[in-house]
């Protein structure tokens, strides 16, 4: 069926749909050239020299070259199809490149967080298994000597030679910290630059004479005291009564702090103190104000109150001290101890006040044990600062309450009535409130805060978890797919 061509150029029918389609590679008489170009084509079988093939095929495409302007979208759309892949390839592979330029520094970032959360939770645990440690190692050596010298009065009472001979054990302090110093430190010292670096805690100079007998003379005597009353005060009480009421030194510290350093006042150390008074006077009436009972209740009171009279004053003139400057003080205290307070022992041997009969007649063993326990209690609380959380040390000490009761009850020694037990659980109460920290109730705010942000912060997830279920049930039901076929 032969179509006319039409005024504008159009012959056949194909020609009028791809103009109506808007085809972009229509020019007038496409479908004839087309036609003739198809005509044209000759098939060679596999093998066959086909030479004509070519040049016909050449020759009948040549029409497009005279028609540049009609052909030309299509050619740019093929480079620009090319071009645009390649582009788009080379695009995504440089925002891939940068992107993991970008990722690379922050997962090394993450990584780095995470390994300093590990090791900041592994100092923690490990700080954590050192407190364990320390607060039984306290609580043992301090019940351990308090029973060693219930043991040693049944047979020697000699309380200011017992207290000279283990103060003297002080001075064995700061050998036990050079060797943990030899066998820790990458960088060792010798003894005398050692000596000579924890010797700062008495100033610039370091130790000279005139600073051993003003700095350490008091300090030797307040030690002494607080010793000397420890051990009297057990001659009188049990032993489950006088480190109870050694406890209530934390209290005195705090009053003695208060009026003399001028620190913080706090309402909740007052109550403290208040208890610690109360347990005081409760003990004493515990066995209806007894003279023994009143003697040995003034005594441990009164060792209380040497010792925090003691760090106070330390505190004061000396300030804060590391281990070895601690270790170094210390040992500095027995020497004086040694060198000084030896004629004390003596001038009360030869007045008979405390004599024995020969040195042979002696328990040197229970005397060793006791000062060999009353030097590892003073090592292990300065070693536990540094070790552990300062707090924990405190808590070995009151442990050491319960500690005494438990030997106490298996020796048969005490029997509790409700007065001396309530007492002790007062003193214990006023010990535990003295450790809460400045900041506790600032803190205390903040906890219940940020438990009452999560409970609400909980609460709205729950009433906004439904909405979502609804919205996204919703739009299930309501999307449609077309299909692309």
């Amino acid at each position: 069926m032969d179509v006319k061509a039409a005024p504008n150029g159009v012959a056949t029918i194909e020609d009028r749909i791809l103009r109506i389609t808007g085809y972009y590679g229509y020019y007038p008489g496409y479908s004839s050239q087309k036609s003739t170009s198809r005509s044209s084509v000759t098939r060679c079988k596999p093998g066959a020299n086909c030479p004509s093939s070519h040049s016909s095929v050449s020759r009948q495409l040549s029409p497009l070259s005279v028609t540049e302007d009609s052909s030309a979208p299509i050619l740019e759309l093929q480079s620009r199809g090319s071009s645009g892949v390649c582009g788009h390839r080379a695009e995504r592979q440089n925002r891939s490149g940068d992107d993991g330029t970008q990722t690379h520094p922050e997962n090394s970032s993450q990584e780095n967080r995470i390994k300093a959360r590990c090791l900041s939770c592994a100092s923690m645990v490990l700080k954590a298994i050192w407190g364990l440690l320390i607060i039984l190692s306290v609580s043992s050596s301090w019940v351990g000597t308090t029973q060693i010298v219930k043991i040693t009065y049944k047979n020697f009472y000699c309380p200011f030679f017992m207290t000279w001979f283990s103060t003297n054990w002080n001075i064995m302090f700061f050998p036990v910290y050079y060797s943990g110093h030899l066998a820790t430190a990458q960088e060792k010292q010798s003894p005398m630059k050692k000596f000579r670096e924890c010797s700062r805690i008495f100033g610039e100079d370091g130790l000279t004479l005139k600073l051993f007998l003003k700095r350490t003379a008091p300090f030797s005597i307040l030690w002494t005291l607080t010793n000397y009353l420890y051990l009297l005060a057990l001659k009188k009480l049990t032993a489950t009564d006088v480190s109870a009421l050694f406890c209530c030194n934390k209290a005195f510290v705090f009053l003695l702090s208060w009026i003399v350093l001028k620190d913080r006042f706090m309402g909740v150390r007052i109550v403290a103190a208040i208890m610690a008074i109360t347990g005081i006077v409760m003990m004493a009436y515990a066995d209806n104000f007894h003279a023994d009972s009143i003697i040995g209740v003034a005594f441990a009171v009164g060792s209380a109150s040497t010792s925090a009279l003691y760090k106070v004053l330390f505190k004061m003139f000396l300030g804060s001290a590391n281990f070895g400057e601690a270790a170094h003080f210390v040992s500095t205290l027995g020497f004086f101890n040694l060198i000084f307070i030896s004629f004390t022992p003596v001038i009360l041997y030869f007045t008979k006040v405390e004599h024995w009969s020969s040195f042979a007649a002696l328990p040197w063993g229970c005397l060793c044990g006791m000062a060999g326990l009353w030097l590892a209690f003073n090592i292990l609380v300065n070693v536990g600062v540094v070790l552990t959380y300062p707090i924990l040390i405190s808590i070995g000490t009151v442990l050491s309450v319960p500690g005494n009761a438990a030997v106490d009850l298996l020796k048969q020694e005490v029997i509790f009535n409700v007065v001396r037990l309530a007492a002790t659980i007062i003193i214990c109460i006023g010990f535990l409130l003295m450790l809460l920290p400045e900041e506790w109730d600032e803190i205390t705010l903040r906890f219940i805060n940020s438990l009452k942000e999560k409970k609400s912060e909980e609460h709205v997830d729950d009433i906004t978890d439904p909405s979502v279920h609804l919205r996204s049930r919703s739009r299930a039901i309501g999307t449609v797919s077309i299909p692309l076929a």
